[in-house]
């Protein structure tokens, strides 16, 4: 048995190995904690380490350059050869690559390469935790079920390459998500929120926050499908955006197949997409949302290439001032399209200039409806990114300036590039939690936004 175990000990050991042209190795070190509860009381709590190792060969040939990528959990420095020698064969078995590029030299290798990787554990909800269970007081005493997971995760991602690259990168991700019900199970209501570390959690801000919402559901109004000025807040405006920027990709656009292609041949960069002064940008050193400064990339598609791993990531705005100014490529598709290379970023935020609240908002509004998120999105039509879904866990009717009861759920179709350009309100930018992409995406910020005739195409039976 080996004596290696340390996740850089692992990639060098690897790189050794390797008899192909070119190789990269990328060692993620996963570490997680967890609580769950239920009626106002903690179920399970855990927590969980793994490791994952990634190891891409590359081979020359008289046809251009082939990759095999192979993936293992729970590797060992005694797996080492065996993957090594399983994604060589990959890569000789496959034709050559259509995204094949020189490996990524040049640069700087982080200083932490060689340190333990970060962990986390119980105690990220340390002071979390006590919050919390005043809260199942507060709200056992008024009535109220808290139903809902808090998850905290660390990935130390290491990677190297045989032209000299030696990254490292760590990864915090948290969230917690709790669904408050009536006495009688018969409302419900959502709150969620994103963090790096549940030290700007607050359980009894978001339990008073659903005990509101609670109340306002004790008069149920029924409305008909149609057309209603609507104000989206944060999670659901992330949900959409979020959406639309995974169906950013250049070369797509380019070949004539999305939103952003433009009628006639190329792409729609350079046109205005909002009157409003709309940034959406992306920054790998965010304050609060820091992601990846370089790219992670464990298989080609449409977003990435397993040739650009190690890329620097810069930030850059994909929106700027309602102006579509950027959509993403590897170096192929770069060169395909003629756009610069520009890399996904790992999050995501969205300004438009707005200082007010979503209650602010909504005493500014005649009459409207008021979500709290969408759920069971999908892509109807890629050619206008029209989609559909479903409203879930509240949705509110608006009357001068105050919330007069709760609707009955709707399924909407939308597309999110027609909404930026009808919208005709932003408030403050502020992190949230998606809602439905919670599971992918959890660094975003985004603000409040008020759609004068957002599209309810169906009544829903949903909750």
């Amino acid at each position: 048995m080996s004596t290696l175990s340390k996740p850089h000990e692992i990639v060098e050991r690897a790189l050794e190995l390797s008899r192909a042209d070119g190789c990269v190795v990328i060692t993620d070190e996963d570490s997680s904690a967890n609580l769950r509860w239920a009626g106002n009381a903690l179920t399970t709590n855990g927590v969980t380490r793994g490791r994952t190792l990634t190891v891409i060969a590359t081979v020359n040939g008289a046809q251009g350059t082939a990759s095999g990528v192979v993936t293992r959990a729970a590797v060992t420095a005694d797996d080492l050869e065996p993957l090594v020698r399983a994604a060589e064969a990959a890569a000789r078995d496959a034709g050559p690559a259509e995204d094949a590029q020189p490996l990524v030299e040049g640069v700087p290798a982080s200083a932490s390469f060689t340190e333990p990787p970060a962990e986390t554990g119980s105690e990220v909800f340390a002071a979390f935790a006590p919050a919390l269970g005043e809260s199942f007081a507060v709200a056992r005493a008024g009535g109220r079920r808290l139903y809902g997971f808090a998850q905290h995760s660390v990935t130390s991602t290491y990677l190297g390459t045989s032209t000299g690259l030696r990254l490292r990168h760590d990864q915090p991700s948290g969230t917690l998500e709790i669904n408050a019900k009536s006495e009688d199970m018969s409302r419900s209501a959502w709150a969620g929120a994103a963090t790096r570390d549940f030290t700007d959690v607050d359980p009894a801000a978001l339990d008073a926050d659903l005990a509101q919402r609670l109340a306002w559901a004790e008069r149920r109004i029924d409305l008909p499908a149609g057309r209603y000025e609507t104000l989206l807040p944060p999670s659901a405006v992330a949900d959409l955006v979020i959406y639309q920027q995974w169906s950013a990709a250049a070369r797509d656009a380019a070949e004539g197949r999305t939103v952003f292609s433009k009628p006639g041949g190329g792409t729609r960069i350079g046109e205005r997409l909002s009157d409003l002064p709309l940034t959406l940008r992306s920054d790998p050193r965010e304050p609060g949302l820091e992601s990846a400064p370089f790219v992670i990339a464990h298989a080609s598609g449409d977003d990435s290439s397993v040739f650009d791993n190690g890329l620097p990531v810069e930030p850059t705005d994909w929106l700027r001032e309602g102006v579509l100014r950027r959509l993403f490529t590897t170096r192929h598709s770069a060169g395909l399209t003629g756009l610069p290379t520009t890399p996904v970023g790992g999050n995501l935020i969205l300004d438009g200039g707005g200082k007010r609240s979503l209650e602010e908002m909504v005493a500014d509004t005649g009459r409207g409806l008021l979500l709290t998120c969408l759920w069971y999105i999908r892509e109807v039509d890629p050619a206008t990114l029209l989609l559909t879904g479903l409203t879930r866990d509240g949705v509110y009717l608006v009357e001068g300036g105050e919330v007069t009861g709760v609707v009955n759920n709707f399924r909407f179709n939308e597309s999110p590039v027609d909404l930026l350009g009808r919208v005709t309100e932003v408030g403050r930018t502020e992190r949230t939690l998606p809602r439905e992409w919670g599971d992918w995406f959890t660094r975003a910020a985004f603000p409040a936004m008020r759609i004068p005739d957002f599209n309810m195409s169906s009544v829903s039976q949903g909750v």
